[in-house]
């Protein structure tokens, strides 16, 4: 097994310290009632979407969902967790698969049609976060969704007794303000509906690029 490098001490407690807890916490939610929360989400982008990266993908939660909603697409992620990692290679028939940091993800770039996270963004430092969104960016050939806690200032939030490792902020326009992207959609999935599906609170923004690839209008 190779020696994975950690760029900041959220990554390394994501990976290591946290892992197993996470996935055991993680486990056993209501598919049917999520894949009506991705059809919400993906309500007005273009159909079809051929390909999907999840960025951060734990146990594959996400993934049997999205099997769901959309059927025809083609499932690859980033997961920084091995067993979390190795849970989701063993059960989806994934195209592309990077265990690791998605700042260190040796995929190709432009190569997905939709690009997202969920619940990731708001366990990424501050100072790494535009890197982070770059590279979500850079992968994708259309579409960026991101479904994250919402705050109006940036904060810092104690999880579970550990400092800086939830913030929460106004993602959407971070990455609106940052990059040439155009605002597609945008909502809230309030967790009284979604929690039995694992969304707790969230809110989303779907982008799409301004240049995608020729031929992918």
């Amino acid at each position: 097994m190779h020696t994975m490098h950690f760029n900041s001490p959220q990554e390394q407690f994501w990976a290591q310290d946290y892992a197993r807890d996470y996935i055991a916490r993680n486990s056993g939610f209501d598919a049917e009632l999520g894949a009506l929360a991705w059809q919400r989400m993906l309500a007005k982008a273009e159909r079809p979407i051929r390909s999907f990266l999840e960025c951060g993908c734990n146990i594959g939660r996400n993934l049997h969902q999205l099997a769901r909603a959309l059927p025809e697409a083609a499932p690859s992620v980033i997961e920084i967790s091995t067993p979390a990692f190795e849970v989701t290679a063993a059960e989806h028939p994934l195209v592309h698969a990077f265990n690791g940091p998605i700042l260190d993800a040796t995929l190709p770039e432009q190569a997905f049609d939709l690009v997202f996270t969920m619940g990731v963004l708001i366990h990424i430092h501050p100072d790494q976060l535009l890197q982070h969104m770059a590279r979500m960016h850079a992968f994708s050939s259309r579409y960026v969704l991101m479904g994250e806690y919402f705050n109006h200032t940036p904060t810092q939030i104690t999880y579970r007794g550990q400092a800086d490792r939830l913030f929460k902020r106004d993602f959407g326009k971070l990455f609106h303000d940052n990059f040439d992207v155009q605002v597609v959609d945008y909502g809230f999935l309030w967790g009284t509906e979604f929690d039995a599906a694992g969304f707790d609170n969230i809110n989303w923004w779907l982008f799409e690029k301004r240049q995608p690839l020729a031929g992918r209008a």
